[in-house]
């Protein structure tokens, strides 16, 4: 392996460390409540469901076990006991990457013009986090450090995957706590508020979105990071 693809993953390695243990302190302060902002709180209703349940949280710790075991697969590179990271390796983290992706456009073009306290008051706490810094440390990771030249077109239907899945989790959520076509708690996204068919939309909405953020992930990555093959 030359200098410069040493080095450069050698920071993709410092950086994935970075990620899994930003999502477990984050996770730490979702679980004790813990604030080191003061403001509203933009969706106050939403405490009332698990943590667990919200796509950002499913993401983020997604992205988080992906990072730490990327981070072992390139320290085992760079000690030289392995050649190279498999093409699999590189799916997985481009998916992660998408998932978290989905998170931060959501966020800042969509819920930011519609929560209480604007745009601020969802980057305020473990909402910082979850919806601003992993997800910008996620992409500028994988778009300038972790090379792709293995992945190919075909590879970027991948990343519909974990919305693909939680789409599937959120209507099942529905559906256990419709009552006479009116929704109940389970809700939390309000997609649901003139009626389960309201969803339809929704959904070919957000894997819409995503594909178009797994495209251009995939993109910026061919187009930023250095090609590996001519170093």
């Amino acid at each position: 392996m030359s200098k410069k693809k040493n080095k450069k993953m050698f920071i993709s390695f410092i950086i994935n460390i970075i990620l899994s243990v930003l999502t477990v302190n984050t996770i730490i302060m979702c679980i004790t409540g813990f604030q080191f902002m003061k403001g509203y709180e933009p969706y106050p209703e939403l405490f009332e469901v698990p943590i667990y349940s919200y796509y950002t949280v499913q993401a983020s710790v997604f992205m988080g076990i992906v990072s730490f075991v990327f981070a072992n697969r390139e320290y085992q590179v760079l000690k030289g006991r392995k050649k190279d990271i498999s093409l699999n390796f590189y799916i997985l983290k481009m998916v992660a990457t998408v998932a978290v992706s989905l998170t931060f456009f959501v966020v800042f073009f969509i819920f930011g013009f519609m929560a209480r306290g604007g745009h601020l008051g969802l980057i305020r706490n473990s909402y910082l986090f979850f919806h601003l810094i992993i997800p910008v440390i996620s992409i500028l990771n994988f778009v300038i450090f972790e090379k792709t030249d293995i992945i190919k077109f075909k590879h970027v239907f991948y990343g519909l995957l974990p919305t693909f899945l939680y789409e599937i989790y959120y209507s099942a959520n529905l559906l256990v706590t419709m009552k006479d076509g009116i929704t109940m708690r389970n809700d939390w996204y309000a997609f649901a508020q003139k009626g389960l068919l309201n969803t339809l939309l929704v959904v070919p909405l957000m894997l819409g979105i995503t594909f178009c953020l797994s495209l251009a992930i995939w993109r910026l990555n061919k187009k930023l990071c250095y090609n590996y093959n001519r170093i």
